[in-house]
């Protein structure tokens, strides 16, 4: 998988495809085409390069094909590559320079702007499996971003909360359980002023059971209702998640992340 990964990234237009997911999810191939200098052909092959390697995945809205950034891959490769005393620097310093370039872009961008996070991880392991875990409180802890716990009441209708040690980080309640395939969530960020103040957005998980043991994992977060605080937190925490999931799922091992203090 990492030698897809290093592939993908090798080539600067392919690299610049994704920047372009990174500053706007949900493109569709004329998009993508309209900022590089390259033909309609061109921007299909490369796309296709990036999606073997799972770092673009896209759905069908109507007769377009829409196209998102998925981060996990890459957030696998980083969890492998870089030392854990170095994450706290390394990504601190990716901070300060996301900070300064989403200042610039959003000078440029509109309040329509409806964002939509997609990512998808292919897992070897059940669906059983990944769906034990994501429905297990006492799991949360071991695969979940700064490592939170949770309280839930798993029925729909019920509510689930994720907390960083007795504070309330997330919240929310739960729309759909399809045991195995399916599970729907509000989510309402808590962790700060500016994210408590957003409407609540949603959380799809979705699970595809595959031949020899495996299955498909997507995550959709959305419904945010335009470009507001949350949706641009978010992007931070759930490569990190999924990653240290599907470590977990595929070794019994949890992957945990030491905090920088």
């Amino acid at each position: 998988m990492d030698d897809d990964v290093f592939f993908a990234l090798s080539h600067p237009l392919r690299r610049e495809l994704l920047d372009l997911l990174t500053e706007k999810g949900g493109r569709t191939l004329g998009d993508l085409e309209s900022h590089l200098p390259v033909s309609r052909f061109g921007v299909m092959k490369h796309l296709k390069v990036l999606e073997a390697a799972h770092l673009v995945v896209s759905r069908k809205a109507g007769r377009e094909k829409l196209h998102f950034l998925n981060a996990v891959p890459i957030q696998e490769v980083s969890d492998r590559w870089i030392a854990r005393y170095a994450v706290p620097f390394v990504r601190t310093m990716a901070d300060i320079k996301s900070i300064a370039e989403t200042m610039e872009k959003e000078k440029e961008m509109t309040s329509e702007i409806q964002p939509k996070h997609v990512y998808e991880l292919y897992i070897r392991a059940s669906a059983e499996t990944v769906w034990e875990i994501i429905t297990s409180d006492a799991k949360t802890p071991l695969w979940q971003h700064f490592n939170m716990t949770s309280r839930t009441d798993w029925r729909v209708e019920g509510e689930y909360a994720w907390m960083m040690g007795e504070r309330v980080a997330i919240c929310g309640k739960i729309v759909e359980i399809e045991p195995l395939r399916r599970l729907v969530l509000t989510f309402s960020a808590q962790w700060a002023p500016d994210v408590a103040a957003d409407k609540p957005s949603r959380v799809v998980f979705e699970i595809e059971p595959l031949p020899g043991k495996a299955c498909k994992l997507t995550l959709v977060h959305d419904d945010f209702g335009g470009e507001t605080a949350t949706s641009k937190a978010v992007v931070g925490g759930w490569p990190e998640s999924l990653s240290r999931l599907k470590t977990l799922a595929e070794t019994g091992v949890p992957f945990l992340l030491e905090r920088a203090v």
